[in-house]
């Protein structure tokens, strides 16, 4: 007789309860039923649901949604470190960003993660050689969210982007794990130079709004960049940069600036 095997669903809880907020906007406001079935409810998994949402924002006349959703998901099949990277952008807002308060609202209504998510598949594309299919991403990127990040730049996971409004981040900059930064936050060159000639931004940095990061510099982990900053030169772990140009006046006051979120220079932290 044959052995009769049971198809086990994995577990995932944090997907679990993004359907069960999903379900509740649906029984609280009936006219968002179309859109929430649409992003969420149709979906059995969260990669399922991220390609659907990038392909439906950045479609065009010139590109369909049929053929973005099929390049977003065959990135999210081929690289399941992309699903890790969503995940961990996903928490970082929500245990962030105060206005914030369910798992769902990132990837229905948050132009910062549903940027970085679409940036993620164009570098993919990058990496495999599909420049010019990535620089198209670029651009669709920049036209709908106002984020406009180079397909070769590296970025690591769990970042927050808030409010996510004129974010410039160019070709050679490399963005650790755990960054947070606000609007208005340049990643930038100094001039028409070429080669290596962008920031490198490391693990649990916060960069507040306005802030100007230019030249091939290095700040280190941990510390806070204040608001309307210029910086160029190098920036110690753990210290708070203000002004223009940027100099240090202080430490960075908490082990974790990019979770703490506090901006205040010589106040409490």
């Amino acid at each position: 007789m044959a052995e009769t095997r049971t198809k086990i669903t994995p577990v995932d809880p944090v997907w679990d309860q993004i359907r069960n907020e999903a379900q509740d906007i649906v029984q609280d406001e009936p006219l968002m039923g179309g859109l929430v079935h649409a992003c969420i409810l149709h979906h059995h998994r969260i990669e399922k649901a991220l390609s659907y949402r990038i392909a439906a924002k950045l479609s065009s006349n010139e590109m369909s949604m049929v053929i973005l959703r099929e390049i977003a998901e065959d990135a999210y099949t081929t690289s399941p470190e992309l699903v890790e990277a969503a995940r961990a952008d996903l928490m970082a807002v929500y245990e962030r960003d105060p206005a914030c308060h369910r798992l769902v609202q990132p990837i229905l209504y948050y132009k910062g993660y549903q940027a970085m998510q679409a940036y993620r598949v164009g570098h993919w594309l990058w990496e495999r050689g599909q420049h010019d299919l990535a620089y198209f991403l670029q651009m669709r990127i920049s036209e709908i969210f106002g984020v406009d990040v180079h397909p070769a730049a590296r970025i690591g996971k769990g970042i927050m982007i808030d409010h996510a409004h004129s974010i410039v981040i160019g070709e050679t900059a490399v963005v650790g794990d755990n960054v947070s930064m606000l609007h208005s936050v340049t990643l930038g060159g100094t001039g028409k130079e070429e080669e290596d000639r962008h920031p490198k931004i490391e693990d649990g940095v916060l960069i507040g709004a306005g802030a100007k990061v230019l030249g091939n510099i290095r700040v280190g982990h941990c510390s806070r960049i204040a608001a309307g900053s210029v910086v160029l030169a190098d920036v110690p772990p753990c210290k708070t940069v203000a002004g223009v140009p940027a100099k240090i006046v202080g430490e960075a006051g908490c082990d974790q600036p990019s979770v703490q979120m506090n901006q205040i220079i010589g106040g409490k932290t």
